[in-house]
């Protein structure tokens, strides 16, 4: 392949992608808008699943580095009633096909397994435009432009290469989350670090949610889940701590306080996520030289696969490109072929059906019949 690829967009879709072009030879350049790999917090735990996530791993030949970065015990899960009484447990036994690791450390080993200067960092994409036969200029922030007869958007939710392909805009799924982070939690948070356990914690209600991961060095990582409207959140100041979090634990009043510490106790300051996505089942016509991965393509509310998804993406579509040489098309149409069902058909979390948070069926009792009909099933 003669045509270097042109990558907008430095997460973990991007990076595979660079990652398994370098593997087959063939270059690549990504431009990011953050200035450097440290530029912000890189988000918290990832679950690499065997059947998505790994087989990126692998394409990539990083399957080594991704074992040395999984944080044992993790994998364990309870459910929890509200009043805080545990109604479903399982254990890590260390079998499980979803490993935990740290979704920057995982960026890291990506980063690092790149040739000097992949990485164009301090490139915002400003704007994007078609030339014809398949070329397509990017203008950046600073007024400097590239153009390139291989585009991929891997720019995740608010994508500037989405435009060349479609007219769909993410839109707001009528739930946000706040996340809240509790450090050294077993000597300074011992009766919310019971809660949550040695892995992840689930305390399901209808209009509302607890979930929290068990992250490294004993931090309790929480997302508080509301479906409420946008302007409901936009009333709150969550430029002041104390009074976003007091209004936030308010809608939790009469829950266990190991339960609301994770919002009351937070040692950062509440941070707003309110949730989008693309219609269901987002496709496009083929236009020549420019594609999309990952969440640009097939941004959806979390479900436990956006990660994984955008990484296999990256995956498919590097492998697909070198098979093909200088077919660009071939590779462009095999690659969106296979990508819009499996983005489609995406296997959610255990328990999805019963996890729309805003149904009077989302209960601890409904999560825990769903997860035991998904391992029967398997």
């Amino acid at each position: 392949m003669t045509t270097d690829v042109t990558i907008i967009g430095a997460g973990l879709g991007g990076l595979t992608l660079a990652r398994v072009l370098h593997v087959h030879g063939i270059p690549a350049t990504v431009y990011e808008a953050e200035p450097s790999p440290a530029a912000r917090s890189q988000g918290g735990m990832l679950d690499i699943h065997d059947y998505n996530g790994q087989l990126a791993l692998e394409a990539a030949d990083l399957m080594d580095e991704f074992r040395g970065l999984i944080l044992e015990g993790r994998q364990a899960m309870r459910i929890l009633d509200p009043d805080g009484t545990v109604l479903f447990a399982k254990a890590d036994d260390g079998t499980g096909g979803r490993p935990e690791v740290q979704r920057g450390e995982l960026r890291q080993i990506l980063l690092g397994s790149l040739p000097a200067g992949t990485v164009q960092w301090g490139h915002k994409v400003s704007s994007t435009r078609t030339l014809g036969d398949g070329r397509h200029e990017v203008t950046f922030a600073d007024g400097s432009s590239i153009v390139t007869s291989l585009l991929v958007g891997a720019d995740g939710a608010w994508s500037r290469v989405r435009p060349l392909l479609s007219t769909a805009t993410p839109e707001y799924v009528g739930k946000s989350v706040v996340e809240t982070y509790l450090f050294d939690a077993d000597t300074r948070h011992p009766a919310a670090a019971k809660a949550v356990g040695g892995g992840s914690m689930i305390a399901p209600s209808p209009g509302r949610e607890l979930f929290a991961h068990r992250e490294r060095d004993d931090t309790l990582h929480a997302y508080v889940g509301l479906s409420r409207p946008q302007d409901w959140f936009a009333a709150i100041d969550f430029t002041d701590a104390a009074v976003a979090t007091a209004r936030i634990a308010a809608e939790f009043d009469g829950w266990a306080p190991e339960l609301t510490t994770l919002i009351t106790d937070s040692d950062t300051k509440p941070v707003l996520r309110p949730l989008y996505a693309l219609p269901a089942g987002h496709r496009w016509d083929r236009v020549p030289g420019v594609t999309l991965l990952g969440d640009a393509a097939h941004l959806s509310a979390p479900n436990g696969e956006g990660a994984n998804l955008a990484m296999l993406d990256g995956a498919e579509l590097g492998k697909a490109l070198a098979a093909h040489g200088d077919d660009i098309e071939a590779a462009l149409t095999e690659y969106e072929e296979a990508m819009f069902p499996r983005s489609t058909e995406a296997a959610t979390f255990e328990g999805a059906e019963a996890h729309e948070t805003d149904s009077d069926n989302n209960t601890a009792h409904a999560l825990i019949a769903a997860f035991t009909r998904h391992e029967q099933a398997q």
